[in-house]
């Protein structure tokens, strides 16, 4: 309840240092970022189920969530309704590299340039820390999204590696 009373806690809603609020053209209601860790955490598996991901561990949702260098939330304001609408997380060394995981956006909200605004929020947030370099993994169906926001495929040929348990 501590996140609800620091982004929402008054009648009028006033962006903060953590939250930003942002209109988005025709949308009857308001969008606010929040770079708030303080996240409910069943609503968060709620949008990652919205979208078809499997199920985490809620306890080990929790930890990502406080070892991640950024996490950015969007939500929709409308009336005196909330709703966790977007989110995105990244983990750092702190000085020139970022990754970002678990990029979701609503099914409701797709289509509207919403993805696209909370990419543009969470580059921004990573600049403000001087981070130069971004990186993400990508499902096929979502890499020419990624493209058109300035991200390339393999840079110079590099090819990730990977080890699994």
């Amino acid at each position: 309840m501590g996140f609800w009373k620091n982004l929402f806690g008054s009648d009028t809603l006033e962006p903060t240092k953590k939250t930003r609020l942002r209109q988005v053209p025709n949308q009857s209601g308001q969008i606010f970022f929040s770079t708030e860790k303080d996240i409910d955490l069943y609503e968060l598996e709620e949008l990652c189920d919205s979208v078809g991901w499997a199920r985490r561990p809620i306890r080990k949702v929790r930890i990502a969530l406080q070892h991640s260098f950024v996490v950015l939330s969007m939500w929709e304001h409308r009336g005196g309704f909330k709703r966790l609408i977007g989110f995105a997380r990244a983990t750092s060394d702190y000085a020139f590299n970022a990754t970002l995981w678990d990029v979701v956006v609503h099914p409701d909200f797709q289509g509207r340039g919403l993805g696209k605004a909370l990419m543009e929020e969470m580059i921004r947030e990573l600049r403000k820390s001087d981070i130069s370099n971004i990186s993400l993994f990508a499902d096929a169906h979502v890499v020419e999204f990624y493209s058109q926001l300035g991200f390339n495929a393999d840079p110079e040929g590099i090819k990730g590696m990977f080890w699994y348990p």
